[in-house]
């Protein structure tokens, strides 16, 4: 194989000819072969030849990576065995090794041949020799750029054998919306070839997570949903990615992509405690039947978690699981997001209407959250739907019929809210058929041990640590702790401990001070008070910080590496080896 200096051979040439002029000396730059890769003057003739015979000062310097001035060749103690040495027609000579990956991959070496120019070197050494540095520093620039162009070119090919075996179509654009890439499923389908320009026809309207968009070509335009992402990762250069679906049916579509997501059954409720096993017992014992389901409990106790099992070990398992937290959506929203529209149905409506949650969910189960904030207007219609399983899309008369199973959820007290007529009781008995309280943490404290460990592992993979153990200490502390947030707030103290644990141990020193501060006879610590836990970021990770915000700013590619070095005040090999030793860390 090749040397690296072999690969950029004309380039080097380039460099030693200019060497040359600029320094008026006979420029010889070999390979750690000790290959001449170029040569100017009388060295020319041997480009291409092996030198280890008379190269003893060439062996030197790849030996020990030490730059060499030598003002009197022949006499010097590396050419003791050189068979010139009492004839050396050599006056002086400069070798400086070329380093590439902290190897040494070949020599410069400038040689006078005349007093004149070995004058002139000596007056003006330092000079040179920075000039030569320079020079050292633009090869290896070369090398990593044609590096960069193999790396590049290698991880193309590789992106293009795993997205040509993706089940979608997958088409890969430049800048212009020509294509670069395009796999066989979206070339059969839309009948264009690489090459060719499409236009990409943006709805802005969203669907379980993907997008409706159309791709327009020269012989047709097909509706798909999917998503468009960057690829500059890829090929360094402006390019988007699209993976889409034909859409005959976007209903269908739909289904599919929720279908199977998320399957929690009641072996992922963590905990043993009595009311928790009674309550994974009623789990199964209702999942089959289709009658209304009402979750209470306060904030933060895992009523989703609920609604999820009771979907998943449902025959409707394989059907679709919608959730909507009706305290999230402004009131003027949720109307449209339960029950869709059609076309044209209001100022501001898509041109393609919207499905709404309600048919999304058909065949499946609703889950709708929060649902003691639902305005009282739309309190009346969520009614109609349940009496008569039927719903009307906004600005249609055509009535849909409905199979879905509604699952609601609050930590609000209805029975007051209907005393305040802020919820109708018409609704309150019709979706409490099956009603369900999740019990809060305090009253399940012998779980608190197992779901600790439990969220332990889970940041432990998330964070890429190796935390094992919770000292005794801390599960006592958790133990007496009223945990008013519930799960949810034992989930946030512990993604905090493990964030700034350092040891393979969560012990009280990391716990946060508010839980502290709770407990009966505390007194906090004077580096307690000074904030001891508050993390020191080291100056190596800043520095990879401020690199990568520096490459993600100017680009990945060649050129924006030597931008982002320039900004950073480093040099473009020095931001090479940085992220080359953050790769192997």
């Amino acid at each position: 194989m090749d040397s690296p200096l072999k690969r950029i051979q004309n380039s080097v040439i380039e460099y030693a000819n200019a060497i040359a002029n600029v320094i008026g000396v006979d420029v010889e730059i070999v390979d750690s072969q000790l290959n001449t890769i170029a040569g100017t003057g009388a060295y020319r003739e041997n480009i291409n030849k092996n030198v280890a015979k008379e190269g003893y000062i060439y062996i030197d310097v790849i030996k020990t990576g030490q730059l060499h001035v030598i003002k009197d060749p022949g006499k010097n103690i590396l050419c003791s065995k050189c068979s010139e040495k009492d004839e050396c027609r050599e006056l002086m000579q400069i070798s400086m090794p070329i380093k590439y990956e902290k190897e040494i991959v070949g020599v410069i070496q400038l040689v006078c041949t005349k007093l004149e120019q070995k004058q002139k070197l000596i007056a003006k050494e330092k000079d040179y020799l920075k000039f030569i540095k320079e020079i050292a520093g633009n090869i290896t620039d070369k090398l990593h750029e044609l590096d960069e162009q193999e790396k590049t070119k290698k991880r193309i090919e590789l992106f293009h054998q795993i997205v040509d075996d993706i089940d979608k179509m997958v088409i890969v654009l430049n800048a212009e919306n020509t294509v670069i890439h395009i796999n066989k499923m979206a070339k059969n389908t839309l009948n264009i070839e690489v090459g060719e320009k499409i236009n990409v026809k943006k709805t802005h309207e969203m669907l379980v997570g993907e997008y409706l968009f159309t791709i327009q070509t020269d012989q047709k335009d097909v509706d798909v949903i999917g998503r468009i992402k960057s690829a500059n990762s890829v090929y360094y250069e402006h390019t988007d990615i699209i993976i889409c679906t034909k859409t005959k049916n976007i209903k269908d579509r739909a289904y599919n992509v929720v279908t199977g997501h998320n399957y929690i059954s009641t072996d992922d409720i963590i905990g043993s405690n009595k009311q928790i096993k009674l309550l994974k017992e009623r789990i199964k014992k209702i999942a089959k039947s289709t009658s209304t389901v009402f979750i209470t409990g306060e904030s933060g106790t895992g009523k989703e978690l609920i609604a999820r099992s009771i979907h998943s070990e449902s025959d409707r398992a394989d059907k679709p699981f919608i959730a909507v937290n009706c305290a999230a959506i402004p009131d003027s929203l949720l109307e449209t997001e339960l029950f869709g529209y059609v076309k044209g149905a209001f100022t501001g409506a898509s041109d393609q209407g919207r499905i709404g949650k309600f048919e999304l969910a058909n065949r499946g189960v609703i889950f709708l959250d929060e649902i003691g904030d639902m305005p009282l207007h739309l309190q009346a219609k969520i009614l109609r739907l349940l009496q008569d399983k039927e719903l009307i899309r906004i600005g249609s008369n055509k009535t849909i019929k409905l199979d879905v199973r509604v699952v609601t959820a609050t930590n609000k007290d209805l029975k007051k809210l209907i005393e305040e007529k802020k919820f109708r009781e018409d609704l309150y008995y019709r979706i409490n058929v099956i009603p369900i309280s999740v019990p809060p943490l305090r009253k399940r404290l012998d779980d608190i041990e197992k779901l600790a460990y439990h969220m332990l592992d889970r940041y432990n993979k998330s964070f890429g640590k190796n935390v094992t153990h919770i000292d005794n200490e801390v599960i006592q502390i958790f133990m007496e702790y009223d945990w008013e947030g519930n799960i949810r707030e034992l989930e946030n103290v512990i993604e905090y401990m493990m964030n700034i644990s350092e040891t393979d141990t969560l012990t009280e020193e990391l716990i946060p001070i508010n839980i502290l501060e709770k407990r009966i006879g505390y007194e906090p610590k004077d580096d307690e008070k000074a904030n001891k836990s508050q993390r020191v970021v080291p100056i190596k990770e800043l520095e990879m910080n401020e690199i990568r915000k520096a490459l993600n700013i100017y680009g990945y590619d060649t050129k924006g590496k030597k931008i982002a070095a320039k900004k950073l005040g480093i040099g473009i090999a020095t931001l090479y080896r940085k992220i080359e030793e953050e790769i192997n860390v």
